[in-house]
């Protein structure tokens, strides 16, 4: 039996329910409540330090929460680990770029498949496995619209072909959710273009988290716009409340619009 959850129709695959991480006297992420549904970007905004990253590292596993609940296709997963975590269906992306740079581009893409499989450190598998993993991993890479650059050593690729890569071993996993964290970070305006389009083509079969300071990008995606301020929630909903919000202009932007028409 898989050990992915299933989602009930209508309701949210992923929700998290007064989640909370403290450092000692520090909480970096105060009861934040938010839910993700698939055919749906959720955008996470906030200036430098208001949880954002935090956030995204507690729905990974890569921090457990101090309290509160992850409740995924009706599930608490709250602290469950990365691997665990990754494996039931929620994939994610870095603030750095997370591949294998000596690998080719199918080898990186297929190295993420393979870990999905029950015989992934097996020597003697069989044939048929590595069939399944080798489609996988050239459905992710046409999905993550690299197919062209399949050999390709990554090192030799651009930034934004290799956050495109990172996003493919993503997809190798077979996730549900994809949590992405700044995956627009350091490209020029025609690279931007090409990932605001990748996540539009990733929406209809995924629930994904977005945490972006482009607001081009930001608006250009979202279904739903979260704002976080010093760990808190200060905002959330559709893009237009949110930017008609005046406690979001006064505490994000000092009080200037979140973006003109």
């Amino acid at each position: 039996m898989s050990d992915k959850p299933q989602t009930v129709s209508g309701e949210p695959i992923l929700r998290t329910q007064g989640l909370t991480k403290r450092f000692g006297g520090l909480v970096a992420v105060s009861d934040v409540s938010l839910d993700l549904h698939v055919g749906e970007v959720h955008v996470v905004i906030g200036p430098n330090g208001a949880g954002k990253t935090t956030l995204t590292n507690l729905l990974s596993g890569d921090l457990p929460p101090t309290s509160g609940r992850v409740m995924f296709g009706g599930r608490d997963i709250a602290g469950s680990s990365a691997d665990q975590i990754s494996r039931m269906g929620i994939g994610r992306s870095y603030q750095k770029t997370n591949i294998f740079l000596p690998f080719t581009v199918f080898e990186n893409a297929r190295l993420a498949a393979q870990s999905r499989t029950p015989h992934a450190l097996k020597v003697f598998s069989r044939a048929a496995d590595f069939a399944e993993i080798n489609r996988r991993a050239d459905a992710a890479l046409e999905a993550a619209g690299l197919t062209h650059r399949a050999q390709r050593v990554a090192a030799t690729l651009s930034h934004g072909e290799q956050r495109q890569l990172e996003i493919a071993m993503c997809l190798a996993t077979q996730p549900r959710v994809l949590l992405l964290d700044e995956p627009l970070a350091g490209m020029g305006p025609h690279e931007s273009q090409r990932m605001v389009e990748l996540i539009k083509s990733l929406t209809a079969d995924h629930a994904i988290m977005l945490i972006e300071h482009d607001m081009d990008a930001v608006f250009a995606l979202a279904h739903r716009l979260t704002v976080m301020v010093n760990g808190e929630v200060l905002e959330s909903g559709t893009p237009a409340e949110v930017r008609s919000s005046p406690a979001v202009q006064l505490a994000y932007l000092g009080g200037e619009e979140l973006l003109h028409d």
